[in-house]
């Protein structure tokens, strides 16, 4: 369930309740709720959310947006790697050695005002959820909360870095492990103690 549990949940394109499609600036309310199948998202128009007793009572997150029509796709879309598409990518995977790179990436995209964080979500044992919403299109980043100390933050910093220059990534947990095993000790040419080098130049 972890593919289901950390990922991009798109807003919708029209209210789950009475089906009419959403206009451009028009608020809507979303609604988390986290399920069997993991967290499902759901979009109301003001008049839907009015009576909608029961999802707000089932929900884990509630927010207030609006709408923003989508705005077309490029033909050709520039196929460069950045902190967007890094974080898109990352989140197509349940992998848990990627969650400091995760939440770092999207603590990036918050600062740069390309998301914007809607609450976060208590799950107990001092382990948390934030819940991020794209300003533009809409979509609801889930983001697991690691809880990184500095040390910590340092490797998943250099981590990111790694990948944003197209290299190989390497998690922050593997990555002090690398570190000392590729560490090459100096040789010597020294023999055994108390021995001569009896090699010359030729005569």
């Amino acid at each position: 369930m972890l593919n289901q549990e950390w990922n991009i949940k798109p807003r919708k394109l029209a209210c789950d309740q009475c089906q009419a499609a959403f206009e451009d600036r028009q608020p809507y309310m979303s609604r988390l709720a986290f399920t069997d199948q993991g967290y499902v998202r759901s979009d109301f128009c003001m008049q839907c959310w009015a009576r909608a007793d029961q999802q707000r009572a089932d929900a884990v997150s509630i927010w207030k947006g609006e709408f923003a029509t989508p705005a077309p796709r490029p033909e050709n879309p520039l196929k460069t790697e950045n902190v967007e598409t890094l974080l898109r990518g990352l989140m197509e995977s349940p992998d848990p050695a990627r969650a400091g790179a995760r939440y770092l990436l999207a603590i990036i995209l918050e600062r740069k005002r390309i998301l914007v964080e809607k609450s976060v979500v208590d799950r107990g044992n001092g382990a948390r959820t934030r819940v991020y919403e794209h300003r533009k299109s809409g979509e609801s980043f889930i983001i697991e909360d690691p809880g990184l100390d500095f040390d910590k933050l340092e490797q998943v910093e250099l981590e990111v870095k790694t990948m944003l220059s197209g290299r190989d990534p390497v998690p922050a947990e593997t990555a002090q492990t690398s570190a000392d095993s590729g560490r090459v000790e100096p040789e010597t040419r020294q023999g055994n103690a108390g021995s001569e080098d009896t090699t010359g130049p030729d005569t």
